[in-house]
């Protein structure tokens, strides 16, 4: 057959880009052909995001990509899963939408669960219980008297906002809204019971619609400004990491596999069909949400390569310096001369320098003061790894699968030596690729709403079939068990 062109966009939450997946009926070809930062915008005490730049950006993409392969057969969008923009009730987006690292859902995250606590709520939903997610937005919202809030008629998602933006239909995809934290995973409901105790609005929340499922098509508005011809707008699963999932080309279903997509967050699990809800479970903050076809993603959410992003955004006021280059200078600094525990809390917020915060732990806990570029970049990654190690083990523990394969996604792939250390530590063959596993999600999910393919098991073989992946072998095994405990303790005495 001929090739047939579907257009892609994954935002990140640093970057973001459009891509063609032009699909010969048996492998794809996937060609990206535009590129954007994603750059929070602080202003008056409020993180935002700049979400009109953002669509400006995904117009800029619809017309490159289409100068290149006219026929487009449909478009999908993506994003991170938290966030949101309220429309009035004209259709009008009322305000940026606020970051989910912005500090006020924090601050008051300590009232919300005065009326329901952490655990109930974790109960009800299954899901991911912290202050990053749209539950905490809404009721600080509330708790500040918001005029958006107040003047509110319908609630999208990031990815929803754009597919709103595109067709001017408002709709509300599943797979994002299960990490909403308003939705009960084990009843297969949304749970009307937080709205109500939270005096939140149930009404502003449009129809569900699922991944692979048409939600219109552009707008004759859009169509006119951008001097294209309309085509459908389909929804994959919106939730990026859902995506990516969706888009990993297994190479062997008789093993027992895990995933890790690993970027700015790196989100760790195995695909299941069952909600795992369990006080120990809760104590580990795994949560579960939804993937596509009715499976359920049993997961860990990690703070992944923030760290070292926030590292070398201080290295850049000084210097140039590439991340082929951060990678090199780690490879020769010394081996597990100190660690940090990445995810106390210092650590997840933006920080001016970050760099001196690790040297600030590692002098408090003992441990040499790393000095250089590469002495930092070096703490962070092994740092990464054991903290990989740790939440792997407990997937197995929670699940009772002995795991055999680790399939490794997302931008962090191309960083080879952390891929090497992963298998080293864990003891598991990792597979790793393809780099933009989600954009393939996201494409699969095209070709299913276009009949050329019935399952995500088909999609899969396809998947494989067009990727290039590089599998890697556990090495020194036995010194990384060793310099694992020495870590057990260092994080352990920090507390």
């Amino acid at each position: 057959m001929s090739k047939k062109n579907y257009l892609i966009f994954d935002y990140g939450a640093s970057n973001g880009r459009a891509a063609v997946g032009s699909f010969n009926g048996s492998r794809f070809e996937m060609e990206v052909t535009h590129r954007f930062e994603n750059r929070p915008v602080f202003a008056g005490g409020t993180l935002y995001w700049d979400i009109l730049r953002l669509f400006s950006e995904l117009k800029i993409g619809i017309q490159s990509s289409v100068k290149k392969h006219r026929d487009i057969i449909s478009m999908g969008v993506d994003a991170w899963g938290a966030d949101f923009g309220l429309l009035d009730n004209k259709g009008k987006l009322i305000s940026n939408p606020i970051n989910y690292r912005d500090e006020q859902s924090e601050k008051d995250s300590a009232s919300l669960f005065e009326v329901i606590s952490q655990k109930e709520l974790w109960d009800l939903t299954g899901a991911w219980c912290i202050p990053l997610f749209d539950v905490f937005q809404l009721y600080s919202l509330k708790l500040n008297g918001s005029t958006a809030l107040k003047n509110a008629k319908t609630f999208q998602s990031i990815a929803d906002i754009f597919n709103y933006f595109l067709t001017g239909k408002t709709v509300n995809e599943f797979t994002r809204f299960t990490t909403s934290v308003l939705y009960n995973q084990k009843e297969g409901k949304i749970e009307d019971s937080i709205f109500k105790r939270l005096g939140l609005p149930r009404e502003i929340f449009p129809e569900m619609v699922f991944p692979g499922e048409k939600i219109g098509d552009i707008s004759g508005e859009v169509t006119s400004e951008l001097g294209i011809d309309a085509f459908p707008v389909i929804a994959p699963s919106t939730h990026d990491t859902s995506s990516a999932v969706a888009g990993i080309p297994v190479i062997d279903n008789k093993k027992n596999w895990a995933f890790m997509s690993l970027g700015t967050w790196a989100c760790m699990g195995l695909e299941n069909y069952d909600v795992l809800i369990s006080d120990e479970i809760f104590d580990a903050v795994f949560s579960n949400e939804a993937g596509v076809e009715d499976t359920n993603l049993f997961v860990k959410n990690i703070n992944g390569l923030w760290v070292i992003q926030q590292c070398r955004g201080r290295w850049l006021k000084d210097k140039e310096i590439s991340w082929n280059e951060i990678v090199e200078l780690s490879k020769k600094a010394g081996a597990f001369a100190s660690l940090i525990n990445i995810e106390e809390p210092q650590f997840i917020q933006p920080q001016t320098d970050m760099p001196q915060l690790i040297r600030e732990y590692c002098k408090k806990t003992g441990q040499k003061e790393p000095g250089s570029i590469g002495e930092v970049a070096r703490c962070v990654y092994e740092s990464l790894t054991f903290k990989f190690k740790f939440y792997l083990s407990l997937l197995e523990k929670f699940t009772g699968r002995e795991l055999e394969l680790l399939h490794l996604v997302g931008g962090g792939t191309q960083n080879r030596l952390l891929c090497q250390w992963i298998s080293n530590a864990t003891g598991l063959q990792v597979i790793a690729g393809p780099t933009e596993t989600t954009s393939v999600g996201n494409l699969l999910m095209q070709l299913k709403a276009d009949g050329e393919i019935k399952n995500i098991e088909e999609g899969r073989k396809i998947s494989l079939a067009s990727s290039e992946v590089i599998k890697y072998v556990p090495h020194d095994t036995e010194i990384w068990n060793e310099e694992y405990q020495k870590y057990l303790k260092i994080i352990n005495n920090s507390k």
